[in-house]
């Protein structure tokens, strides 16, 4: 299904060439983006304006369970991002890299070609801007693969950084981060995620690449949001990171329709004969 504006005109999916341009459009309309793990949610995206989805390894904490997402493999993000790309084809399909499948030169070029071609992904991303991962940026790009970028708080990296904490509030920090955000560019990203990074910092990184910046938890002034779909909507017990302002509270919507579904499930009455035993002949 197609997906249509409220003009009723077809909605033309986004490609790396519009993404790259987005910053010479006369329109200031932030890119929209969203996480997504499953079929039917992505048939509902479909249905919608929204600019990019992203099968993130996030779903290592919020479908599956996992403590973090360090857990999540190669053969799992296959497996949803096919799911995904089959409920939304009409969308720009981003799949997250798991940890420790790019580890190494050739292990990261071929894990990438491996999963963008399972999922029929229109890019991959790839977190960090370490010298083997712009490496491997350079060599899949020129391979025709696009790569979203990804700086700041780098989930699989979680261990190695000290937990979870915002960047770019100190000048080394700040300057560390530009000169990732230019080193990605310069590898041949087309867009960059700045995850829970100072919003001053952002709004500078901003300004100064010529690809757009995505935010999360990292102030207005980028060029556009993500966001964990499961965070937005509340489908689960857990406060969302405070950066997050869900929309709506769906896990205590589906707690209480369940609970009322449970409640009509009593027994029937006890079924009365219309015979009395005497009546009974042999």
């Amino acid at each position: 299904m197609s997906t249509y504006n409220e003009n009723k005109c077809p909605v033309k999916k986004l490609t790396t060439r519009d993404l790259k341009n987005w910053k010479k459009g006369a329109s200031r309309q932030q890119i929209s983006a969203l996480t997504c793990y499953d079929f039917q949610t992505a048939q509902l995206l479909n249905e919608t304006n929204l600019d990019i989805i992203l099968v993130g390894d996030s779903l290592g904490n919020v479908i599956l369970g996992y403590d973090h997402t360090i857990s999540v493999g190669l053969c799992e993000m296959e497996i949803f991002g096919k799911a995904v790309r089959r409920g939304a084809p009409d969308k720009f399909l981003i799949m997250d890299m798991p940890f420790g499948t790019y580890a190494t030169f050739n292990q990261g070029v071929e894990n990438c070609l491996r999963l963008f071609q399972a999922t029929r992904a229109e890019a991959v991303k790839l977190e960090g801007a370490f010298p083997h991962v712009l490496e491997i940026i350079s060599r899949i790009t020129d391979s025709g693969v696009p790569v979203m970028g990804h700086i700041g708080l780098i989930p699989q990296s979680v261990h190695a950084l000290g937990g979870h904490y915002q960047h770019g509030k100190d000048e080394a920090s700040r300057e560390r981060l530009i000169r990732e955000a230019q080193a990605l560019e310069k590898a041949g990203v087309f867009a960059i995620v700045l995850e829970c990074i100072e919003k001053t910092v952002a709004a500078e990184i901003t300004s100064m690449l010529s690809i757009p910046t995505i935010g999360i938890g990292a102030g207005r002034m980028v060029d556009g949001q993500i966001l964990v779909i499961n965070d937005l909507l509340k489908m689960g017990p857990n406060r969302p990171p405070k950066f997050c302002q869900p929309v709506a509270d769906f896990y205590s919507l589906k707690k209480e329709a369940i609970t009322k579904y449970i409640e009509t499930l009593t027994l029937p009455p006890t079924p009365t004969t219309n015979y009395e035993i005497g009546h009974i002949h042999s």
